[in-house]
């Protein structure tokens, strides 16, 4: 039996992100930009899930979910 290994990743709630550009600093693996001004994007294939930018963010946009891998 294979189980299923979980990753855990960020997503940002798009529409309510305000871009301050908090989360791209605190990123240590430079998974996180700031698409147009507009809202922060994640990189799926960089992000490992740490958690450093949900706990920068001031708006608290960010969540860590567990992914199937």
């Amino acid at each position: 039996m294979v189980v299923a290994r979980k990753k855990r990743k960020a997503f940002v709630a798009q529409g309510d992100c305000v871009a301050c550009g908090c989360c791209v600093k605190v990123c240590p693996l430079g998974a996180i930009q700031v698409v147009k001004g507009i809202m922060a994007q994640v990189n799926m294939d960089k992000c490992v899930g740490c958690g450093k930018c949900a706990k920068e963010c001031p708006a608290s946009v960010i969540e860590i979910r567990e992914v199937d891998a």
